[in-house]
């Protein structure tokens, strides 16, 4: 990019196929540390039409208008939850962290409304951990919102932790021997020496958590 680095510039924007235009601002100032905000940073060179000008992009452009309103006013659409899986896919490529945090609270939300009968709430949570030991072995805690909680060395083996919300938590040496962590979101959490032993975190999110020296024996990811 040359004269295009300038944030006010038009950008007009071509997503396998599917045209859009916009601004470097818009692209550039509510996620700056986002793979669109790298690109169009005015440092790298750009794949562009000579003739048309448009920045070409090889991924689905079905869902780039959500990215756009995302980077405009940061709304999270309502869509179908399948619809939020693909969204969700995309938010991921081009590193938007806020619209994935995003789009998981709702999900969690709304398996939370619809399908689980947890055994303690999110306010539970935070008393129990305030004492030295705490452990959750074997309970239902599906669908909780345990984002940004200190629960380091929290015992949760053999507990049901589908769809939890763990993203950004600090889950340093936790035990998740035997869980069902199943589509739980970990998104940016600290898992550095925790124990994964015989875990299930089949469609679970782990993009950016750190596991450094964690024990992931016998764990199933798919």
């Amino acid at each position: 990019m040359t004269e295009d680095s300038d944030s006010s510039s038009l950008v007009r924007l071509n997503i396998g196929g599917k045209k859009y235009c916009t601004t470097v601002d818009t692209l550039t100032q509510r996620e700056p540390d986002s793979m669109l905000a790298a690109m169009f940073s005015g440092r790298h060179t750009l794949c562009q039409d000579p003739q048309k000008g448009s920045v070409f992009v090889d991924r689905d452009g079905k869902h780039f208008r959500h990215i756009l309103n995302w980077l405009r006013d940061g709304a999270v659409p309502t869509l179908k939850d399948g619809e939020y899986s693909e969204l969700l896919r995309e938010a991921e490529y081009y590193q938007l962290l806020g619209l994935i945090d995003g789009i998981n609270a709702i999900l969690n939300k709304r398996k939370g409304d619809d399908e689980f009968n947890t055994e303690l709430t999110r306010t539970d949570i935070i008393k129990c951990i305030q004492s030295e030991k705490v452990r959750f072995r074997g309970v239902n805690l599906s669908g909780l919102d345990l984002s940004k909680l200190d629960l380091s060395f929290v015992d949760f083996s053999c507990a049901c932790l589908k769809n939890v919300f763990f993203s950004r938590a600090n889950l340093l040496s936790a035990k998740f021997r035997d869980v069902d962590a199943e589509g739980s979101n970990f998104h940016n959490a600290t898992l550095r020496e925790c124990e994964f032993n015989g875990a299930n975190l089949r469609g679970a999110l782990l993009v950016g958590a750190n596991l450094q020296s964690a024990n992931l024996q016998d764990m199933l990811h798919v």
